[in-house]
């Protein structure tokens, strides 16, 4: 397959924001975020803005989680144009009633000012929310990107199941990643013509990433990278975020490891973690006393990319990372029961493994094993995209605004034959 080339990112080889030149005329597109994964997912849609210049992408940061969305951003090299003031109880360290609340509050009064022809909201969090519904009361159409996304079950994941169900109610432009979230949509009655099928813009993200070289801050990292490549060890990447792993989920994984690294001496495992104190010590006094466990703060986006794509496997309970995985060819174990990503598991890309220690450890020893297993997970292909969503996207809303006639074409299923298994060097 031939992947997709992206512009630079920047404007005179500096960081720009989102916000075109002050001379670019048409209408202005507000783009929100507060977390990593908006701002990996929203990054190539603002690329193609500036790209096609016929629409001024304006990033608004929520606040949500501190930083982290222009932290993420940097990866790609842009930043906010508009940070909320977030001492109204709308960080991460603030309930969810809380953060609602408090971004609806801003992103209301902000709207009011602005006015732009679209908002677009990303995914299933609280600020998804707040500004779908922000929008809707000021009578701004929504786009939702990474739309019909469907667990059915309202507990798993919580509470990003009922919050994407929230969201879907008021948007007027549904950008589902693939098929299967666009037919949910439908089956629920909404949409009708506005609901599209883009792919996935993480795809898009991880090839761009994917294509440059990034340097490790962590020592550690570069040995066993290098380790990894030279086929001296077997590299295993563990991502364990959702608050509903922690505690018995999470004590469930951290037996599996010791047990692997057990049977398997030639195995290392790199285990990013959130800085959260309970969190920390939970995952240190799991595998206190176990050698070949690298546990590191979490990673930028681009050296993440760049060392999952060395894995062996990957072990996660993200969302993100199984869209991911199978663009490296890294195949997935999924540490929850039920996922809305149900695409991978048909595929053969990624396997629901759950969290209880025998099983996960079983199954993990058996891909490292068995080559042919492991293989046919390796170039099962990717079921969401091909790394021209954020075109579509960019396609889809200037139809919405009467700047095409007709709306993008849906991508085409992707399957990887061995030479073109993407790997950063």
């Amino acid at each position: 397959m031939e992947y997709p080339q992206w512009g630079n990112g920047s404007v005179n080889g500096q960081a720009h924001s989102g916000t075109l030149l002050p001379d670019t005329t048409g209408p202005e597109v507000h783009l929100v975020g507060g977390s990593r994964a908006e701002a990996i997912k929203l990054a190539p849609v603002v690329d193609w803005m500036h790209r096609r210049a016929r629409m001024r992408p304006v990033l608004v940061d929520s606040g949500q989680h501190d930083s982290m969305f222009e932290q993420a951003l940097g990866s790609f090299a842009l930043r906010p144009d508009l940070r909320l003031r977030n001492d109204q109880g709308c960080t991460g360290q603030a309930s969810h009633a809380e953060q609602l609340s408090g971004m609806v509050r801003l992103l209301d009064e902000h709207l009011m000012l602005r006015r732009p022809a679209a908002v677009v909201a990303q995914g299933d969090t609280t600020t998804a929310l707040a500004t779908a519904l922000a929008a809707f009361w000021r009578g701004i159409p929504v786009v939702h990107l990474e739309a019909g996304l469907r667990s059915h079950n309202v507990r798993a994941p919580f509470p990003e199941e009922t919050t994407r169900r929230l969201v879907a109610q008021v948007s007027t432009l549904h950008l589902a990643p693939t098929s299967r979230a666009a037919e949910n949509l439908r089956s629920e009655g909404l949409g009708g013509s506005g609901v599209l099928t883009v792919g996935s813009t993480a795809v898009d993200a991880a090839i761009r990433v994917s294509g440059r070289p990034v340097a490790f801050t962590d020592p550690r990292l570069e040995a066993v990278e290098w380790r990894a490549r030279c086929g001296n060890c077997r590299l295993l990447v563990v991502t364990v975020h959702r608050q509903e792993s922690w505690g018995a989920p999470l004590a469930g994984v951290l037996n599996a490891l010791t047990t692997l690294l057990q049977r398997h001496p030639d195995l290392e495992v790199v285990l990013p973690i959130h800085p959260h104190p309970a969190l920390r010590k939970q995952v240190m006094t799991g595998l206190f006393g176990t050698d070949r466990v690298h546990v590191t703060a979490p990673l930028p986006y681009d050296a993440f990319c760049r060392l999952l794509s060395t894995a062996r496997l990957v072990l996660t309970d993200s969302g993100g990372v199984q869209e991911e995985a199978p663009i490296f060819g890294v195949p997935v174990l999924v540490l929850r029961e039920n996922t809305e990503r149900v695409e991978a598991v048909e595929a053969g890309c990624s396997v629901l493994v759950g969290t209880e220690h025998r099983r996960l450890a079983d199954h993990v020893s058996r891909l490292l094993q068995d080559s042919a297993d492991r293989q046919a997970m390796v170039y099962a292909g990717n079921p969401f995209g091909d790394g021209h969503a954020g075109h579509r996207v960019e396609h889809a809303i200037a139809w919405m605004l009467g700047l095409e006639q007709t709306p993008p074409c849906p991508p085409q299923s992707v399957r990887y034959t061995p030479s073109e298994r993407l790997r950063t060097e």
